[in-house]
């Protein structure tokens, strides 16, 4: 069985999920998210990410750490704070000796539900499916979060073969 950790990034918000693997079975462990006052400062806020992760990852010791890579804007600066917050969660998994895997937003939405462009309601019906979940999470980031951890079990199963 492995245990994966996903995590959707955000300067002000941040999500993360938690899933098992054990052969062809997903199940849904924790997931929640880490929302920031726009006016908290940027120094504050990276903080603030890498602690609550180290939290999560104290809490239910993940094998594998995912992550949203990023996806590239024409806003310099916005891809730029986002770097900063993937690399505060990433440093948090790092510290801990979890492997980090990164994986696109349209490799995340082709696992969970078989297009790469598929929008929000598509992956959030998917995770009620694939989780067996009575209703999804209401915050995107942490929906979002929880499609980074299937889209890594689903490349990788055969890490989860019994």
């Amino acid at each position: 069985m492995i245990r994966i950790l996903g995590v959707d990034p955000g300067s002000t918000c941040t999500g993360y999920g938690i899933i098992t693997a054990e052969g062809e079975t997903l199940r849904y462990v924790d997931s929640g998210f880490l929302s920031l006052k726009k006016s908290t400062s940027r120094y504050d806020k990276l903080r603030a990410i890498f602690l609550n992760i180290q939290r999560v990852i104290d809490d239910h010791a993940p094998t594998h750490f995912a992550i949203e890579d990023i996806f590239y804007n024409k806003n310099a600066k916005s891809s730029l704070i986002l770097g900063e917050a993937r690399g505060a969660a990433i440093l948090a998994a790092a510290l801990a000796n979890v492997p980090v895997y990164e994986y696109s937003p349209r490799e995340v939405k082709q696992s969970v539900t078989g297009h790469g462009a598929a929008d929000k309601s598509q992956v959030n019906f998917m995770l009620g499916k694939i989780l067996g979940l009575d209703a999804p999470p209401k915050n995107s980031d942490e929906s979002d979060a929880l499609a980074v951890a299937i889209c890594h079990a689903f490349k990788n199963r055969e890490w989860s073969v019994t």
